[in-house]
């Protein structure tokens, strides 16, 4: 019997893309920012304007992934295509932030998130221990981090049904709304354009609100190499999925606003529980549960992918080559998922991320707009490239265009802000210099002792790059 390649399995089909896109984009932004959209545009209409063009603005930067993820077939999705387009300096700086900050930060936020849903309802009266939080959290990101390192394929089953899950609670959201106003209870859409504001910066932080809800549409672009027939199944769950997503968010939107109102969307704080007590009778019970579910199962999605954009980068000799090994009986990239739990363990440590997280907003929303630019880019330095799907110019230039636009406003309203993103940034290109470019020898002797300790405690090994 020939022994198995150390190479990670082809075994996700279109359903389980479909799962992932829509498992990282259904996380916890549709119950947390519809508030801060409503605040920033002060108006009805001009929060559900927001919510439609974050729709549109997402669907055209799909679309434009799904040329790089047909073109630059390889697993690491913005990594990769930075890499390609601009070089190993900024691809490098990309993996800087986002290793270090952006996936961890992410990872903390989600898990104390769910910690906090499991926990509010059963002590509903009582003030909760924030180290009661991290510890749960703490357990929810090592549990994710075993069984997305055990079995990929057991993992994407439950993603389908937390996917699942969470579509049947915003249906469940939506038809509450449409019973409400088939009431004709529409008094809160009457004069919806009423208290609109004319504040460039106010709009500006509403579509980075509204953006964030739909983050997540690049990320199954990590896991290209682990797609049965990328060509066909990467675009189709784009296709199938964003649109669902941008119909979807609309009409719970309308829900919230037509229940609650703009003055009781303002003053929640679990919008989706009080729209729930407002409209759902005995149904109200579930919501709890069904939101910590959407943010388990965003979080599951989370830990899996982000693990193969720091596999590409070790695999390319940008992060330690241990973190490009894969385990040798579960064929899964076993280094970098622990790597990433640690990172986001230590995360938990503080008793806020909200600095941190709003410093390095801007930065990664300029990773990914350079990202996208890459389509522009290579079409005119490569011209001649094989490209299985080929979009028209216009859907990239729009995506880049308006997201360097909503890159502008922050930098003139919130420049330390920006400039302490930018500093973070920054300090990768010494890391870069000195660890990249330039190793000491004594540096690399200690990483290459590492490397063989913990490829025999991890049973890993690098991976089997021979075409079959």
């Amino acid at each position: 019997m020939s022994e198995e390649r150390v190479k990670m399995r082809k075994q996700l089909g279109l359903l389980e893309g479909v799962a992932i896109i829509l498992g990282i984009i259904f996380g916890s932004g549709i119950f947390i920012s519809p508030k801060e959209v409503l605040e920033k545009t002060g108006s009805v209409w001009g929060a559900l304007t927001v919510w439609g063009v974050c729709g549109i603005l997402a669907t055209l930067g799909a679309m434009s992934y799904a040329e790089l993820g047909t073109t630059l077939a390889q697993s690491g999705g913005d990594y990769h295509y930075i890499n390609e387009a601009f070089g190993p300096l900024p691809a490098f700086l990309y993996l800087w932030d986002a290793n270090l900050i952006f996936v961890p930060s992410t990872n903390a936020i989600m898990a104390l998130t769910f910690a906090n849903n499991v926990l509010e309802p059963i002590f509903p009266n009582c003030s909760i221990d924030p180290w009661s939080k991290k510890l749960i959290a703490a357990v929810t990101i090592c549990f994710l981090t075993f069984i997305n390192a055990y079995d990929v394929k057991f993992t994407t089953r439950v993603q389908n049904i937390f996917m699942f899950t969470k579509i049947s609670a915003l249906i469940v959201i939506i038809i509450g709304g449409i019973v409400w106003m088939a009431q004709g209870k529409v008094e809160h859409f009457q004069d919806g354009w009423a208290g609109t504001k004319t504040s460039v910066s106010d709009w500006s932080v509403a579509f980075y609100s509204g953006i964030f809800s739909y983050s997540g549409w690049n990320y199954l672009n990590f896991m290209t190499e682990e797609l049965r027939e990328p060509f066909v199944n990467l675009p189709r769950a784009i296709y199938i999925s964003l649109p669902m997503v941008t119909g979807i968010y609309l009409l719970a939107n309308l829900s919230y606003l037509a229940v609650l109102g703009p003055i009781g969307v303002r003053a929640t704080d679990a919008i989706a529980v009080d729209f729930a007590i407002a409209s759902l009778g005995w149904l109200r019970w579930c919501m709890p549960a069904l939101v910590a579910i959407a943010v388990l199962g965003g979080l599951s999605v989370h830990v899996m992918t982000s693990s193969r954009m720091c596999f590409a980068g070790a695999r390319n000799g940008h992060m330690p080559e241990l973190l490009a090994h894969i385990n040798v009986a579960r064929m899964s990239p076993l280094p970098s998922l622990v790597f990433l739990m640690l990172i986001s363990l230590i995360m938990l440590i503080p008793d806020s991320l909200t600095s941190l997280i709003t410093y390095c907003t801007v930065v990664e929303s300029f990773f990914t707009t350079l990202s996208c630019s890459a389509v522009l880019w290579l079409r005119y330095k490569k011209p001649h490239l094989p490209r299985p799907i080929k979009v028209a110019l216009w859907m990239p230039s729009v995506f880049v265009c308006a997201s360097a636009a909503l890159l502008v406003v922050p930098a003139w309203s919130e420049p330390g802000a920006v400039a302490a993103g930018a500093l973070i940034t920054l300090t990768g290109v010494p890391a870069y210099l000195l660890l990249v470019r330039h190793p000491p020898q004594r540096l690399q002797t200690i990483s290459t002792k590492f490397t063989h300790t913990c490829q025999k405690l991890l049973l890993s090994a690098v991976e089997d790059t021979k075409e079959e």
